[in-house]
């Protein structure tokens, strides 16, 4: 079983590895515009807030703070099968992403177990600021309710995207056109300009921020991202 479970993570890295290298590093998504009304962006209606909810939440939050402090140390992270997505790139938040942790939350939540760890670089490394969690693709929004309380947090997604043609040198291609930047959101257009289209990139997504003092920053919408 174990060797089953290692075998899938190293299948899933490869994938990884191979989504950043034919998109040129350019369709990380900490740099897109997340905001809610990019058509490349979609995200979970907030519910009505409930006393049983905001319990809830401030448990799993409690629950992933005290799991994350060995992770002020990153190197910790490291040592725990955390890898840095995209360390060459320059971003305003870094992924630390554990893919046995994203296998795992495919099929079941544990908030001691994040997907991915958040962290900003400073001049002496990393600054752990969040975590992400993740849940499968076709996650209705109710099971993602079960996870984490929709009246606080909004869950998203990236949907609609157009790559570049099949050999196309990344460099040169028109990001302005291609990518989650991009003008293109229709599979219509996409296939007009020649492009691959991916009616969705990952799964569902969620960041928290348990360190934050201000409880409304606590579950950062993608739109309070930098």
């Amino acid at each position: 079983m174990r060797r089953t479970i290692v075998a899938a993570g190293m299948m899933f890295l490869l994938f990884k590895i191979v989504d950043a290298a034919d998109n040129h590093e350019m369709m990380d998504m900490s740099s897109m515009d997340m905001s809610e009304h990019n058509a490349h962006m979609k995200m979970t209606a907030l519910r009505k807030p409930s006393f049983e909810d905001e319990k809830r939440a401030t448990q799993i939050v409690e629950t992933l703070k005290q799991s994350l402090k060995k992770y002020q140390d990153y190197h910790v992270a490291l040592n725990d099968g955390y890898k840095i997505f995209l360390p060459n790139v320059p971003l305003p938040e870094y992924h630390f992403t554990n893919y046995l942790y994203g296998i795992k939350a495919a099929f079941t939540f544990d908030p001691t177990h994040p997907t991915s760890l958040l962290y900003k670089k400073t001049s002496n490394g990393y600054e752990l600021t969040g975590a992400m969690f993740t849940a499968p693709k076709n996650a209705t929004e109710d099971e993602l309710n079960e996870r984490v309380p929709l009246s606080l947090a909004r869950w998203h997604k990236h949907v609609n995207l157009c790559l570049p043609p099949e050999g196309k040198d990344m460099r040169s291609a028109n990001w302005r056109l291609f990518g989650p930047k991009g003008s293109i959101d229709t599979e219509e257009a996409c296939r007009e300009n020649n492009g691959r289209w991916i009616p969705q990139k990952f799964g569902w997504m969620v960041h928290v921020y348990p360190f934050e003092k201000d409880p409304q920053k606590i579950w950062a919408s993608p739109m309070g991202h930098p």
